[in-house]
Order: C-alpha cells, then sequence, then structure tokens
C-alpha cells in the first residue's frame, strides 16, 4: 500500500520550532517561551467593495505578535494565498527580526486575500482605503501603535493611499504620515527605503566575507567577487539584491528563477536587463542569452556557492533539501526554508544566513522613516552646509602646509555633505554589520548554539526576554 506523502506543517509552527531550539540554548522556563511566542491579538476584516456594478467581499488580516515595543510593526500583504497562519508566522517573524537590528518595535503583519492584477489603480485604490478604514477604526493602525510598511503585492503607492485615509480620519493628528512607512519619499517617505531590504541583504553578506574563519567553514574563500550565486525571485528584494551583487560586488549570477520558470547562463546574467524585459514582456521567457527552462524549481538544485531564495516562504522543504547543492544559503525572502529543510541542511553542515537578519533591512530604514516622520524634518538638513564648509577649511588647510593643491576627485569626497540617502545607506550598514557581529559572538561563546539561524533568534529573545522581565511581565 502506498505511503501518504507527509503534509507540511504549517508557517508558524515552523518559525516557533526554530525558536524553540533559542529557547532551549538560553534553558528559559517554558512558561516565558509560551508567553514570548504567542501572537498577542489577531483581526480578521471581511468588508464589501463595489467592482465593475458589482459588490465583492474582500477578507483580510492584521496581527500584532508582540507590543512589548511600540509601534508594532510589520508589512501589508495583498496576495491571493494570504491566510490568518501566514499572517501570524510574519508577525512573529517581524518580533523576532526587529529585536535582532535593535530596532524598538514590536512586531506585526498584515494581509489581504487579493490578486492585485486583476483589479485596476481606481478598483486597487478604493480597496486599498477600505481596509485601511477597517484597521484604523478596529485599533490595528496608528502612528503609535501599529505601523504597516509595503511587501508583497503592495508599493509607495498603497501606503501612500493608506496615510491619506488615516489622515482623513484623524485630522488633528499632526503625526498622521507616520501612519505607515514605505510612502513616496515627496509624502513623508525616505530616500532608500524601497531598495533598502536587498541593500541590507548585500551588506550582511559582506559583513560574512569580512571574516575569512566563517568564509572558511562555509567550505568558501576569498570575496563576493567571481562567487557563482543562484538567485530565486526578482522582485524588489531579488532585483536589488542581484544589481548590488553583480554591479557593486562583482559577484555573478549564473541563474535566475521565477515564477514562470528559471534562466541559465554560466557566464553570468544581467539582473537589470531581465528586469527590465520582465517589465515589457511579463515573463522572463525568451530572454535572449540564456537558456529558460520552466523547471525553475529544479534550478534551486543547480550546483553554486551561494543560494540566495528572495521570494516566498516554504521554497527549500523536506524534498528538496537532500539535492540543494551549494555551500551558503542567504535567506533573503522570509521563511524561505521549512524547519524540517532547516534541519536537513544543517545536518549536511551547509551554511544559512537567516532571515530574521538578512531580511531586516526593509524594517531598519522604516524605523528611519517613522523617526523622520515624527521629527518632521529631512535628515542631514542642519548639517549638511556646515560640513562641506569644514571641507573647504580642510583642504585649504592641507594645501597650506603642504604646498600642493589637493587633486578635484578627493576635493569632491572631503567637501562633500552627507544627503538623507548617505545617512540612510550608513546607518543600515552599520545596523546589519552590528547585528551580525551579535549573532556570532553567540556562535563563537555558547556551546549549545552551533548556527547562525539559532544565534539570531537567542539575540532576539534575550532581548525581547528582558523587556518582559524589566516591565514585570514575568
Amino acid at each position: 500500500m502506498a505511503t501518504k506523502p507527509k503534509s507540511p506543517e504549517s508557517f508558524s509552527t515552523s518559525v516557533d520550532r526554530m525558536a524553540d531550539r533559542a529557547f532551549a540554548a538560553l534553558d528559559l522556563d517554558p512558561g516565558i517561551a509560551s508567553v514570548i511566542k504567542a501572537c498577542e491579538a489577531i483581526i480578521e476584516v471581511n468588508f464589501p467593495v463595489p467592482i465593475k456594478g458589482k459588490i465583492e467581499i474582500f477578507t483580510g488580516w492584521r496581527a500584532t505578535h508582540s507590543s512589548h515595543r511600540l509601534p508594532a510593526k510589520g508589512g501589508l500583504r495583498f496576495a491571493p494565498a494570504v491566510n490568518q497562519d501566514e499572517v501570524e508566522a510574519l508577525a512573529a517573524l517581524m518580533t523576532y527580526k526587529c529585536a535582532i537590528v535593535d530596532v524598538p518595535f514590536g512586531g506585526s503583519k498584515g494581509g489581504l486575500m487579493i490578486d492585485p492584477a486583476k483589479y485596476d489603480r481606481d478598483e486597487m485604490q478604493l480597496i486599498t482605503r477600505r481596509f485601511a478604514r477597517e484597521l484604523i477604526r478596529k485599533g490595528f493602525l496608528s502612528p503609535s501603535t501599529n505601523v504597516p510598511a509595503p511587501d508583497m503585492g503592495t508599493g509607495e503607492r498603497e501606503m501612500a493611499w493608506i496615510a491619506d485615509t488615516y489622515k482623513q480620519l484623524n485630522p488633528e493628528n499632526l503625526n498622521y504620515a507616520a501612519c505607515v512607512t514605505g510612502k513616496p519619499v515627496q509624502h513623508g517617505g525616505i530616500a532608500g527605503r524601497t531598495e533598502a531590504t536587498g541593500r541590507g541583504v548585500v551588506y550582511v553578506m559582506r559583513e560574512f566575507f569580512r571574516h575569512p574563519e566563517d568564509v572558511k567553514a562555509a567550505g568558501l574563500n576569498g570575496g563576493l567577487a567571481g562567487k557563482r550565486v543562484v538567485l530565486q525571485g526578482l522582485g524588489n528584494v531579488g532585483c536589488h539584491t542581484g544589481h548590488l551583487l553583480q554591479d557593486e560586488d562583482r559577484a555573478k549570477i549564473i541563474a535566475l528563477v521565477e515564477k514562470d520558470g528559471a534562466l541559465i547562463n554560466t557566464d553570468g546574467l544581467h539582473v537589470q536587463q531581465i528586469r527590465e524585459y520582465m517589465n515589457t514582456h511579463k515573463t522572463i521567457r525568451g530572454f535572449p542569452g540564456a537558456m529558460f527552462t520552466e523547471n525553475g524549481r529544479a534550478v534551486l538544485e543547480m550546483e553554486c556557492d551561494i543560494l540566495i531564495p528572495a521570494a516566498m516562504e516554504a521554497q527549500i522543504t523536506e524534498e528538496n533539501a537532500p539535492r540543494i547543492n551549494t555551500k551558503l544559503i542567504v535567506e533573503a525572502a522570509n521563511g524561505p526554508l521549512t524547519f524540517e529543510a532547516d534541519e536537513i541542511l544543517r545536518k549536511r553542515n551547509i551554511t544559512i544566513l537567516p532571515d530574521a537578519l538578512v531580511n531586516a533591512g526593509g524594517v531598519t530604514v522604516s524605523y528611519f522613516e517613522w523617526i523622520r516622520n515624527l521629527s518632521h524634518i529631512r535628515f542631514g538638513r542642519m548639517e549638511r552646509r556646515y560640513d562641506e564648509m569644514r571641507g573647504e577649511y580642510l583642504i585649504a588647510a592641507m594645501q597650506s602646509l603642504s604646498g600642493k593643491p589637493v587633486s578635484d576627485d578627493m576635493r569632491r569626497e572631503i567637501v562633500k555633505g552627507a544627503a538623507e540617502l548617505d545617512l540612510v545607506r550608513s546607518g543600515l550598514d552599520d545596523t546589519m554589520r552590528h547585528a551580525y557581529q551579535e549573532m556570532r559572538e553567540v556562535l563563537l561563546t555558547n556551546p549549545k548554539v552551533t548556527d547562525y539561524r539559532t544565534a539570531a533568534y537567542v539575540v532576539a529573545i534575550s532581548k525581547i526576554a528582558r523587556s518582559y522581565f524589566d516591565l514585570g511581565t514575568f
């Protein structure tokens, strides 16, 4: 009699089981672990919207996993397969993620069950604004308690609509712009937010390669230059990750996996050109200079130095984990590995840089945007020209002492005052590097911790538990 295939466990169960390793390493009381893992609150809303003369009912969720810090923070996802379990799992990841990178937020997440491709711009605006009103009126969206951001299926446009809806309902709130992050720059957003998650992925990778002993332990050597990369997903995160690795770090993208198949070229693919081709043709099929295969999932098993899943959760499972052929996995997406897959890959000694750190660039820059909205001033406005004048004085002193003129290139670098984008990138780089170092320190000093994921969760849970103890929750 044939054996019935094992059903995959839920996303939230997978996240909890990964966290359980850290609880065991910290020897925390099971009751405390249960409190930290539990989702504090979740709301389901069902609301009607008139579409093309007919009434359609839409279902959405918003979960607050933890409010040990306020506001609770997390993206808003618009996708056909959104469900309550996914929203709760992603909210839990946000709690851990914020703690790992020292962003003083709790964790939250939201989702709307919808296929945005089926609706035009005006219809999407009606739906988004109605969803926002439901969340606002029920206390799940405000600058001080719960702040959404873009996620799959949403972007600057949707965040601007939500911010305007909040303003209409709360016209007296001076800080209305801080009710969401990821807004257009001209409507209270911040330079560098769109690229933030992908850039954060690369900053973590660069920090990993700054530690030769870590690189050697993964079976690699040298730096990022020339490393063969298989990249899954060419959305916002994957596109910026691939572009930076290719253009700034000289890594070689040998395969790109998308929902309709995969492109392969062992001499290297040009990510930006593929993105432009996709924008025009709505597919990667037919892209010149690369071999196309419909079986994109099999390409995840292609031999490479670095595998970067930057698409959806549960892309590497118990079924395909034994065939993954890479030395380093960088989790740019949320939950791309199931717990069972993670167990298999750990036993195979494949190094995994976990999503709870790698994917945290977005919330880090969202924090910068939220602070900017509350302070009502762009970063760099007070000091930029002053720094430029100080640079001119420094050049004058150098020329006076040396008797030689300073080159034009050196002058430009010394005189340049930091713009907001420079400061955002600097803050993001510092945050990701420091978080990696904290995670690495746990891995080196705690004998019960043998992998980066558990180390990252130990960092997060230690901070969360400390916060609960200080508040008297336990």
